[in-house]
């Protein structure tokens, strides 16, 4: 991991937290469990379309929905918003919320330095800025501003992704995303008049880019699909090179144009020497294969190191002719491995760092490896050589979780941070000789960490499995049941959610919320053991783990029926939707934000097909069909029940997990909700599955869930309203 990553780390784990006094509610709860007399749904028309799989008639009313391109589902999105933003502007405390989390989010945020050519370059935000500011330095002479994404639309809905610089650091090619979509555009810059180069380059998606000394870079996309760019399937990834002067119409294609190089995601990445061009090749989002091409000699064709699909792997670094690869084959929590790159078949791997009872993640830098173990979700950071001898253990500066060490084989220092769900994040810079670090930045931010408290509990599922949560609230809370708690849940995609401070769930609990975070199954948290056994046939573990800790909470007196909410965003949408629509009493709200809600649709858009490792399809075999039809949320609603109060997020422009997914789910409920909770959808317009979305809107999005989230609970008035105005 480079050190400009831990900045990305940084601004990408905002969840969230709150805390509330109890017996403000206790009063309240009574008033406000009405939905306004005055909320009246659009009508959402039906018009039946009938699917036959494995003789089984599957019906789908609103798959009208799914053209992102027609004047109707357009009036359907303007017609949700204006219903659901006439019943959020009655939240007596929206704007009070919006003012906190303006003033806690205005704090100055900076990432770790890093080095090109003959700039230091580093992020920074100035505290509400939409977008992070790139700058960089020359000696000790005054930062300069290099990049600033601000300034790349009006209202800063376009973003800045990968950043890359060649190897004398005089040209820079960055990505910019419009409107929060997957696609991309490459743009070409001369670093030292900061003048574009050549034509952009357009239509890249899922892609880094990555240097070949100072001539030119690798970069992936797909063919423009046809029909919408934003929901159309996207099935065939390749990988070009692009030579510095040359038209992108004339890139190469390196691999995935033969039938026999067909896959859905393909990486390729050059070793720090630029002597070895590695290519990743995978159908799914787990598993890949690998291959390794000779940069030195021209005649050499591709090499072979992984041919199958039953392994994560990548090489991390080389020395000469030695590869080292980070792999889970016959290794499910991970091991390093060296082979000579003349011969790399898995037949000749060697064991450098075994594989241990714990999860690994490694980074090099300045010479060194450092393997990151996750124990029980929390960080702990080995130093070794490139001999696999242990230096030390770095002493982290608290339980939490680390990132970064990563940089340059010359690097003299190195960078990581550290934080934790009550701990705004810090960075420290490490001397990786004697294991000394120092802090280089901490942020000053109107929050104290030391009146909260975070414990690790474990709880027992549906089937006996020990699974770990993390609770964080103000301390000396009531455990009266009364406390309004958000759970938030993961579940998937041997994703790990480690601790991480959030400056929205901050908010929360300077109210009196409880925050908590179960590591469940399907996740990465204990390696490929967990993420299996929440997979395919066995999804439902995940479900079970969910619900089972929003029961501990309720039974250890956390919270109560009345007081919970479920979150959760992507694959953790559906998790809010399975267990909403599986348990409907259990929570008071839900909160499914970006979610895949149609279990049996969800692989025929854009690279939904690419899941399928974690969740099956629906043409698979009947037996898959069924177990996916059971718990699938837009099948799943039912007439005749109570379903919480419930907010739907999405964005118009989500080419990840399209937002058809959300529009269907909230017809469904809007026709059969039975309760008088409302069942309301907020569509964020110009905006895609999250990343790069401005700060303005991340917080006008957050003062609207917990708004909804509290005035469902029954509040009527904020226990602690803040007395800074909005800042404009």
């Amino acid at each position: 991991m480079k050190q400009r990553q831990i900045l990305e780390l940084m601004k990408n784990k905002f969840i969230i937290l709150i805390s509330f006094a109890s017996a403000i509610f206790v009063s309240c709860y009574e008033k406000n469990n009405q939905k306004p007399t005055d909320l009246k749904y659009p009508k959402t028309k039906k018009f039946p379309v009938i699917d036959t799989l494995f003789h089984t008639a599957i019906v789908d009313n609103y798959r009208w929905l799914e053209d992102d391109r027609s004047k109707e589902t357009e009036a359907w999105v303007n017609a949700e918003n204006e219903v659901t933003f006439k019943y959020l502007n009655k939240i007596p405390y929206r704007d009070q919320l919006k003012a906190r989390l303006s003033e806690l989010w205005n704090y100055e945020k900076v990432g770790a330095p890093f080095i090109e050519g003959d700039y230091t370059y580093f992020y920074k935000n100035e505290g509400l800025q939409n977008q992070y500011v790139v700058y960089r330095k020359k000696g000790n002479s005054a930062a300069e501003v290099f990049l600033d994404p601000n300034t790349f639309s009006e209202d800063a809905t376009t973003s800045l992704g990968a950043l890359s610089f060649s190897k004398d650091g005089k040209t820079a090619a960055y990505a910019i995303s419009e409107g929060g979509s997957d696609w991309r555009k490459i743009i070409v810059m001369d670093t030292e008049s900061r003048t574009i180069k050549e034509d952009t380059l357009v239509d890249v998606k899922f892609s880094g880019i990555s240097w070949y000394k100072n001539e030119g870079f690798y970069y992936s996309s797909y063919d423009k699909p046809k029909g919408s760019e934003l929901s159309a399937k996207t099935d065939q990834h390749k990988l070009y090179y692009h030579k510095l002067g040359t038209l992108q119409k004339n890139d190469p294609v390196i691999f995935g144009q033969k039938i026999a190089e067909k896959h859905r995601y393909v990486r390729g990445y050059l070793t720090e020497d630029d002597r070895y061009l590695v290519i990743s090749a995978s159908t799914s989002t787990s598993g890949n294969k690998l291959f390794i091409k000779d940069l030195t000699n021209e005649s050499q064709k591709l090499k072979t190191i992984v041919d199958h699909f039953d392994s994560d792997t990548y090489v991390v670094k080389n020395s000469q002719h030695k590869l080292y690869l980070v792999t889970n084959f016959n290794a499910p929590n991970k091991k390093l491995v060296t082979v000579d790159a003349n011969d790399p078949s898995q037949e000749h791997w060697k064991d450098l760092i075994p594989e241990t009872e714990h999860v690994l993640n490694l980074n090099s830098g300045a010479g060194y490896f450092f393997a990151e173990y996750m124990v029980d979700a929390i960080s702990k950071v080995l130093q070794y050589d490139f001999n696999g001898n242990l230096m030390r253990e770095v002493q982290l500066p608290g339980v939490g979780s680390s990132a970064g060490f990563g940089g340059k084989k010359e690097a003299k220092e190195l960078y990581f941070s550290f934080t934790n769900y009550n701990t705004p994040s810090s960075l420290y810079k490490f001397n990786p000789e004697n294991g000394a670090y120092e802090v280089f930045w901490k942020p000053s931010i109107d929050f104290n960490s030391e009146a909260y408290t975070s414990k690790q509990v474990f709880y027992s599922s549906k089937d006996g499995t020990k699974v770990p949560m993390i609770i964080t609230h103000k301390k000396g809370i009531v455990l009266d049941g009364n406390n309004p708690t958000i759970l938030y849940g993961y579940g998937g995609f041997n994703i790990s959610l480690t601790p991480s401070f959030s400056i929205a769930n901050a908010v929360w609990m300077e109210q009196g919320g409880i925050y908590a975070v179960p590591n469940l199954r399907g996740g990465g948290e204990y390696g490929k053991k967990w993420h299996n056994a929440g997979t395919q046939m066995k999804k439902q573990n995940v479900f079970d783990d969910f619900i089972a800790a929003a029961e501990y909470l309720i039974e250890k007196k956390y919270t109560s029926s009345a007081y919970l909410a479920i979150r959760g965003g992507s694959n953790g949408g559906l998790l809010v939707g399975a267990t909403m629509t599986q348990r409907p009493e259990l929570m008071r709200v839900a909160l499914p934000a970006v979610g895949v809600l149609d279990m049996l649709r969800y692989h025929t858009f854009t690279a939904g097909a690419g899941w399928a490792y974690d969740y099956g399809t629906a043409n698979d075999s009947k037996e898959m069909l069924e177990y996916l039809k059971k718990y699938s949320p837009v099948h799943n609603v039912k007439k005749g029940v109570k379903y919480p109060a419930t907010l739907i997020t999405t964005g118009d422009h989500d080419d990840r997990v399209v937002p058809a997914h959300s529009f269907k789910f909230a017809a469904e409920l809007q026709e059969k909700q039975t309760g008088v909770a409302p069942t309301l959808i907020r569509i964020e317009t110009n905006a895609g599955h999250g990343a790069g979305t401005p700060v303005a809107k991340t917080i006008e999005q957050y003062s609207d869930i917990f708004g909804f989230t509290l005035f469902n609970m029954g509040l009527d008035q904020l226990p602690n309203p803040p007395k800074t105005k909005i800042k404009s």
